[in-house]
């Protein structure tokens, strides 16, 4: 048991010789700068903290900083802080910290107050954006040597989704622009990294093919050698839903992933995996938007009959078992032959 040296009070604590009562009496716990300058990028809104740029709302954003700034004397540990923000003008605020800090397991309350200003610059991944950088390009083409609407627009909302998705945890990766070009789309690209992702990613999904070439374009204050590289991501003509040409036969392409596709034979309806390293073999025989209807007159066994949708002849056609037969179904003409598409 210790006693304090100002009110003589036994205590079984002490700091400094003082009681907490009299350690607490008139000290500041907290305490603020007299003002806490806050950037904000003027392109993105987004608001800066250390190394970071986040977006806020700008009264959530002043509170923050201001909190940020908060110093806590060395014998008192913070425990909780609320904020209170007055506009003064758009780019001033007068915000108030009070904190709750803990000394020798006491709690104490203390408050203290600073003016933010708000200060506007450009943050340094849109200063890149506005400035045009790029450190990759991304090249989109077709084996066909023209790019559809379809397969354009298809293509660049898998680049656009990846891109915001990898930006939430890496703010510099972003898409300076897109191109419109003979043949397909360029999509230039913040970082080589992210040339190289999006490129696995489409070659991937569509079992494309894909190359890069780098070229060199200066050096960098230290000498060493800058680079930009051109991916370039060969789409094939076909896709899932068409009808394709795999080793003699005629088939339904119904799958493209990393790892290949699978197709389903026309001739028996079974289906069959075809491996990454033979999917060049596949040639396009027609795409899924061209296949003709034809209406189901009636149907026997495994068998239904359809009207030619050329001639209006009866056509019998053979089918898988257990499939759903409709008013109508797709067929293809291959030799002058009507089949049943899946």
């Amino acid at each position: 048991m210790s006693f304090c040296v100002k009110c003589g009070k036994d205590c079984e604590e002490s700091l400094d010789g003082l009681c907490i009562d009299c350690w607490l009496d008139g000290r500041k716990l907290t305490s603020l700068p007299h003002h806490v300058d806050l950037k904000v990028c003027t392109n993105c809104g987004e608001f800066e903290f250390g190394d970071r740029w986040l977006r806020r709302d700008i009264v959530v954003a002043v509170q923050d900083a201001a909190a940020n700034a908060v110093s806590v004397i060395r014998d008192a540990d913070l425990v909780s802080q609320s904020t209170f923000a007055e506009e003064q003008d758009p780019y001033v605020f007068a915000v108030t910290v009070r904190s709750t800090c803990s000394v020798m397991g006491y709690e104490a309350e203390d408050e203290a107050s600073t003016i933010v200003r708000i200060k506007n610059t450009v943050c340094r991944r849109c200063s890149r954006q506005l400035g045009s950088y790029y450190e990759s390009i991304l090249q989109i083409r077709t084996g066909s040597g023209k790019l559809s609407p379809e397969e354009r627009e298809e293509t660049l909302a898998m680049v656009e989704n990846s891109v915001a998705r990898q930006a939430q945890t890496n703010r510099q990766l972003f898409i300076t622009k897109m191109e419109i070009v003979t043949g397909g789309v360029d999509v230039y690209l913040s970082s080589m990294s992210l040339g190289k992702s999006l490129t696995r990613e489409l070659g991937d999904a569509f079992c494309a093919d894909t190359k890069e070439s780098p070229k060199l374009v200066g050096q960098t204050a230290d000498g060493q050698d800058m680079y930009r590289i051109t991916y370039l991501v060969r789409l094939p003509e076909y896709h899932v839903g068409d009808v394709v040409v795999f080793q003699g036969h005629h088939c339904k392409l119904v799958r493209v992933s990393s790892g290949g596709g699978r197709v389903i034979d026309l001739g028996d309806f079974r289906e069959r995996a075809v491996r990454r390293a033979d999917m060049t073999e596949i040639k396009l025989y027609e795409k899924a938007s061209d296949l003709k209807e034809a209406t189901v007159v009636s149907r026997s066994g495994s068998e239904i009959q359809v009207l030619h949708p050329d001639n209006y002849s009866t056509v019998d056609l053979r089918v898988p078992e257990g499939a759903e037969i409709g008013d109508s179904v797709r067929v293809v003409s291959i030799d002058d032959a009507l089949y049943y598409v899946p």
